[in-house]
């Protein structure tokens, strides 16, 4: 029986029995003499618990009327979920700083409260937790939350969009079914009543958000996925292709062992040399993926996206004479 549950059996006992002898509350709870006697004090001092020791009656008891009256929170945690949920809180709150602070302000000193009692203190779990941000984007928060609550309320938004790619700005009307957060970054997938089709929107791309009065358009899962998560990376389509590419032997150590796609297909050759095999529909990210590697790879197919890497591999070496 751990602590937390320690809590609510005092206190079924001390409702239930009236007067509790402290032989018969060590005997229920399983514990010696001395961790009682701090579950005791936790609960008086940390849980306004109004427990007190009847003398005459030799146990323990709920002061005066109190036993109808007082309850303990209706939500708790024992100090290794309180851990998980600071160490949780951590990775979010770096996820994006700021995006969930708002949220997460009221809780967190419960939760500080609560760990108190455990073996790691909330500001140790915070100093040994390191995480690192490479390319992550600045979000707006007002932006983020609206885009956040259409999703949930199945609302439409009007949006003002630039697109990295052209520069340019348009207004359109969507429909948001989702948040995406990928390589750093938060995307909203939604049907753009601009393009009648869909569209991957970065969040951080919107200069600016307004609710519409009208319920979104409903986008079943499947097709969702068919078209923005059936090809590589955020550049998604309906028509994909498989590209096959080959690790040397020294690379594959870590190719091997990393998700690239869902689907993708792997298997190491006789010379130690990787093969993976994955399904793109825009040669755009997979070309960067692919040229971060250097050396150590070359695509075998299809011969677009291996004259695309030529291209890029040609136009670089142009930029060192």
């Amino acid at each position: 029986m751990d602590r937390t549950e320690r809590f609510y059996k005092i206190h079924q006992l001390l409702a239930a029995r009236g007067t509790v002898k402290l032989a018969a509350l060590l005997d229920a709870l399983g514990v010696s003499r001395a961790t009682f006697k701090r579950d005791l004090e936790y609960m008086r001092d940390r849980l306004n618990a109004p427990i007190e020791w009847d003398r005459a009656a030799g146990g323990y008891r709920f002061t005066g009327g109190e036993a109808d009256r007082y309850q303990l929170p209706g939500l708790w945690f024992n100090p290794s979920e309180v851990r998980a949920l600071l160490t949780m809180q951590h990775l979010l709150a770096n996820l994006q700083p700021g995006l969930l602070e708002p949220h997460i302000k009221p809780l967190l000193s419960r939760l500080r409260s609560l760990l108190a009692s455990g073996e790691h203190s909330a500001e140790e779990v915070e100093r040994r937790i390191r995480i690192i941000h490479l390319g992550a984007r600045k979000v707006a928060l007002p932006h983020f939350e609206l885009v956040a609550n259409a999703v949930l309320d199945r609302q439409r938004l009007q949006i003002a969009y630039v697109s990295r790619g052209t520069n340019e700005r348009t207004e359109r009307e969507i429909s948001p079914q989702r948040l995406v957060h990928y390589r750093e970054n938060w995307y909203c997938d939604a049907w753009c009543h601009l393009r009648e089709d869909l569209r991957s929107f970065a969040v951080d791309a919107i200069q600016s958000a307004a609710t519409v009065d009208r319920k979104a358009k409903p986008i079943a899962e499947r097709d969702l996925d068919e078209v923005l998560a059936s090809g590589y990376g955020i550049f998604s389509g309906r028509k994909t292709t498989w590209a096959k590419l080959r690790f040397t032997a020294e690379r594959a150590r870590w190719v091997s062992v990393e998700a690239w796609h869902p689907e993708q297909k792997g298997r190491f050759e006789p010379d130690g040399r990787y093969l993976l095999e994955l399904p793109f529909s825009d040669p755009r990210e997979l070309a960067m993926d692919v040229l971060r590697h250097g050396p150590h790879v070359e695509v075998l197919e299809p011969a677009s996206l291996r004259d695309a890497v030529r291209q890029q591999l040609a136009a670089a070496l142009k930029q060192y004479g």
